[in-house]
């Protein structure tokens, strides 16, 4: 089993969203940098806000809030770029802080609640209970729907 889960734990970086708390999967995570310019592609699909270079690999970048269905809002000093692999492609994802990476153990991860669930919900694994506060944990494996992975296939 890999460093970042124990049978019994998922490591996670815990991200801000609209006033929200998700976590990722710290394992997909490539690296969590500050915001740059985000470059706009012509023609590109909608759920791509532009591209970034990274040490000489172009990047694509989605906004999460776009991405989400949230409110779209201007980006602050603590926004940031997760870079991170979903479907075997590279990307940024721009939330608005970065908070920290934390341990959730599994028993504290409940599946959403059959209430919410619903086209926007797709990207949720599940609901941690972490004290008195409830992260949404991301599936990343949804965060593209099959019709977005192909447009990326077909622009990279």
């Amino acid at each position: 089993m890999a460093a970042w889960q124990s049978s019994d734990e998922k490591h996670v970086v815990v991200f801000d969203l609209a006033g929200e708390t998700y976590g990722v999967p710290i394992s997909a995570v490539n690296e969590i940098g500050e915001m740059r310019r985000v470059t706009t592609v012509p023609g590109a699909p909608s759920f791509i806000e532009g591209i970034i270079n990274l040490r000489g690999a172009v990047i694509p970048v989605i906004d999460l809030r776009k991405q989400f269905g949230l409110e779209c809002a201007s980006l602050g000093k603590d926004s940031r770029i997760i870079v991170i692999e979903v479907q075997g492609h590279i990307l940024g994802a721009i939330v608005d802080q970065v908070t920290e990476v934390l341990r959730i153990k599994l028993a504290e991860i409940e599946p959403p609640s059959p209430v919410i669930i619903g086209p926007g919900s797709r990207f949720i694994e599940g609901v941690a209970k972490v004290g008195d506060r409830l992260i949404i944990v991301v599936d990343l494996t949804k965060l593209l729907s099959s019709g977005e992975a192909g447009d990326l296939d077909k622009a990279t």
